[in-house]
């Protein structure tokens, strides 16, 4: 018990005589264990809460549109009812609309289902009612909107929303606003408008055009649906080639948000707590050279090296516990703030997004502990060899000493060839190589963070230059055709190509396909088809290798369609459109975060060698010669093609779809940029500390022949800038070619391999300064007490 009492009071002692250096580690602790924990958190609270949602509303795992008639929606609805493990929803009837008026202002890039509501609750996709009082079905003269339009527009109950059908406009007022699982993700650009029956047969059915259908399936058992499919196939006859969402491509776009921040966060975290790691070691390395005649005093009078490591133990146990706590508790509030930001559309007035994982926090605080007291027995390890002795007699080993000796005559012997005031800042760093190694290690970390944050954030905001490598289009106009019964391309390509500002125009157009599978084993993947009439090179599409299509039998793939189908530039592959299977010579692989680059690219040739009259296009892409004219343009365009056009520049459709990112991200990444500014200062500031006390008598002596407090804080902080700037410099390549790897890793199954960098120098050189300030402030600031020394009392000592 006297043993254990003795290494308690010796541990308490050591946190008392160093409280500040401490202090700063356990702050230390406390952010690694708040960024690894977060991290964790985020990622498992994003998938808990839309799995719980997605069963709350017996969400479906596939979603069937049919929108080109190929296949008989009654007979597909019927068989799919027929099966056991499989629910399926009501054959939902609808008409697409493509302009939407909100307060005397269109709503951009929004793609509008005009549902014709059956009664609620629906079997599969239940809707879940966020605002607004529950019904059967919306009143007439009202709709339900979902969350990601109500939210990312700013509308409320009571809110009057008009519609364009081409033929004639109608408002209709929101009276609900409803959790929509498979169109309710952020970033949708469609949504389903649900509104009353006799509403939807005066406005939208009586217009000319054709209904479609929509349906949802949710299989008992999700990994079985591929016999399903099988057998569904061999009833058709054929493969199914109407559009076809599976579980993935619905769930994909309110993940990938946390996905991105959680996978970033769990990397800055490792290096967070190596960085913690790290510094525990370089304090009790240097508390046990400070100690080091104590410890010999203790080992002659019978502690033993088992007892005096055990101090530290306890000292590092203890300030690991007190800063593990809190910092648990403010991740689960940091970990709230991101989970609710990114996935808003899931909330609701009546429930709240529950954050779960306690036991998952605490397991991580655990093992932050557990790493801590791993990284200081092996430190305080050293403590074992150390020869009472020598101890006594020299403050150090012998061999120690004779190295200092040495290195003492070498620094005098030099000098004279260097001012006094280079010699005081080049003598502190090359006397703590240890110290000066982590504080560049440092400084590459946090300005590597730095840069790669605002990297991050500025190439999506500048996504305009980089929309190819994203797999946009890079035309400066983009016009929708949203009434395709009164509309005339022919009269529109006319009207466009004499314009004399217009350089070139393309028409796309899109249609699902289906790949045959490889083997028994695979499935069919249903695919998007995109069809351009034009120069796809033209109209700014990029390939990552090979190029486009130029010929009718030529094909690009998307890189996860290349991926699962183990296809690449030069192979063939077959794929069914409109039923017929057809045969493409691969000449390009390209990524696009639409559809998860789960889709191709043909030319229209190959639609109009079986259907010459085929006209069935979408959107008309427009490049003028001079873009600064792009605005008027659209305004003459919106104007003279109202009844069947809505026309947009392409930075305000990038806009809409790409805001919604830059909110989510800029909260977590400033986070974490201001982590690592916080650190480096903590860090620096506690080394510099550790360092000045050391060389008290030398900086005594300085001052004793005339240098002033300051010159001799100016010199040590120079030296530290010098280091920090070298670190910087490195660190600024780490963030634009290192850490974009580990944002590709996870973006990867999105469809999108390469991440598109946007780089200004300015901004990129103004972060990188970021960390050489934090890291000059800590040094300056630790330095202060230099003021407070005597010169007389540090060279009498």
């Amino acid at each position: 018990m006297t043993i254990i009492y003795v290494v308690w009071m010796l541990a308490l002692s050591n946190i008392r005589k160093k409280k500040i250096q401490n202090g700063l580690t356990a702050i230390l602790i406390m952010l690694a264990t708040i960024l690894l924990t977060t991290s964790i958190v985020v990622i498992l609270n994003s998938e808990n809460s839309f799995e719980d949602m997605h069963n709350k509303t017996n969400g479906s795992h596939q979603l069937l549109q049919f929108e080109q008639g190929l296949h008989d929606p009654q007979i597909v609805h019927q068989w799919w009812k027929e099966q056991e493990g499989v629910e399926v929803s009501e054959l939902i009837r609808y008409r697409n609309l493509s302009r939407t008026v909100y307060k005397d202002k269109e709503i951009p890039n929004l793609y509008a289902h005009m549902m014709e509501t059956p009664n609620v609750p629906f079997t599969v996709d239940k809707l879940i009612f966020a605002q607004g009082k529950e019904r059967l079905t919306p009143e007439k003269g009202t709709i339900w909107i979902p969350t990601s339009l109500a939210y990312s527009n700013g509308i409320s109950i009571g809110d009057n929303l008009t519609f364009n059908s081409g033929e004639n406009a109608f408002k209709l007022k929101v009276s609900a606003v409803v959790v929509d699982i498979p169109f309710g993700a952020p970033f949708a650009t469609d949504a389903r408008i649900w509104m009353n029956i006799q509403d939807y047969r005066q406005y939208v059915q009586s217009t000319q055009g054709k209904d479609m259908y929509m349906m949802g399936l949710r299989f008992d058992h999700y990994n079985q649906n591929v016999g399903k499919w099988s057998n569904f196939e061999k009833f058709l006859g054929t493969a199914y080639v109407e559009l076809k969402t599976e579980f993935e491509g619905i769930s994909a776009f309110y993940l990938i948000i946390n996905k991105i921040i959680g996978f970033i966060m769990i990397f800055l975290g490792i290096i967070m707590i190596g960085v913690a790691l790290f510094t525990i070691g370089f304090t009790i390395s240097d508390a046990i050279l400070a100690s080091y005649k104590t410890i010999g005093v203790l080992k002659s009078l019978g502690l033993s090296s088992r007892r005096i490591i055990s101090t530290y133990v306890v000292q590092y146990a203890f300030i690991s516990i007190i800063s593990i706590i809190p910092g648990l508790i403010l991740s689960h509030f940091v970990s709230r703030m991101i989970v609710e930001s990114s996935l808003s559309n899931l909330k609701t007035e009546k429930s709240q997004i529950v954050i779960q994982g306690t036991d998952i926090s605490f397991a991580v605080g655990a093992g932050v502990l557990l790493i801590v007291i791993a990284c200081v027995l092996i430190y305080a390890n050293k403590a074992r060899f150390i020869q009472p002795v020598q101890a006594i007699k020299y403050g150090m080993s012998e061999r120690e000493n004779s190295k200092m000796k040495s290195r003492f005559s070498l620094t005098k012997s030099k000098g004279s060839k260097y001012s006094v005031f280079i010699m005081v800042g080049l003598r502190n760093i090359l006397k703590n190589i240890k110290g000066s190694a982590l504080m560049v290690i440092l400084t590459i970390i946090t300005s590597a963070v730095l840069v790669f944050g605002f990297t991050l954030i500025n190439s999506i905001i500048s996504l305009q230059q980089t929309a190819p490598l994203w797999g946009y289009d890079s035309s400066n106009i983009s016009g929708t055709i949203f009434n395709k019964e009164v509309f005339s391309k022919k009269d529109l390509e006319r009207d466009l190509l004499h314009d004399k500002r217009v350089k070139n125009i393309g028409w796309y157009s899109q249609k699902n396909g289906t790949i045959p599978p490889r083997d028994q084993n695979m499935e069919s993947m249903n695919i998007s088809i995109n069809i351009i009439e034009g120069n796809y090179d033209e109209l700014g599409f990029a390939v990552l290798k090979g190029k486009n299509p130029r010929n009718k039998n030529e094909i690009a793939l998307g890189v996860n369609v290349a991926k699962k189908f183990n296809k690449d530039v030069g192979d063939i592959l077959e794929l069914y459109i409109d039923g017929k299977r057809q045969s493409f010579t691969i000449t390009g692989i390209y990524q696009a975060i639409s559809n998860m680059s789960n889709s191709v690219r043909i030319k229209s040739d190959v639609i109009t060698a079986y259907l010459p009259d085929y006209s069935d296009v979408g959107t008309c892409y427009i490049n003028l010669k001079d873009n600064k004219e792009a605005d008027r343009f659209v305004d003459e365009l919106n104007m003279k093609y109202k009844d069947f056009l809505t026309v947009y520049t392409q930075q305000t459709l990038v806009d809409t779809v790409f805001k919604e990112v830059v909110a989510v991200l800029i909260i977590p990444m400033s986070m974490m940029g201001l982590l690592f500014i916080i650190v480096t200062f903590i860090i620096i500031y506690s080394i510099c500390r550790i360092n000045i006390r050391k060389e008290s008598k030398t900086y005594g002596i300085y001052k004793s022949i005339g240098m002033t407090s300051n010159r001799i804080r100016a010199s040590v902080t120079g030296g530290i800038a010098v280091l920090s700037t070298t670190g910087s410099f490195f660190g600024i390549f780490a963030g634009i070619y290192v850490l974009p790897i580990v944002l590709e890793g996870t973006l990867s199954n999105y469809g999108i391999v390469h991440f598109p960098l946007v780089l200004n120098w300015s901004g990129i050189i103004l972060f990188s300064v970021l960390g050489v300030l934090s890291a000059v402030l800590g040094s300056w600031v630790s330095s202060k007490i230099i003021n407070k020394t005597s010169p007389r009392i540090l060279v009498t000592d």
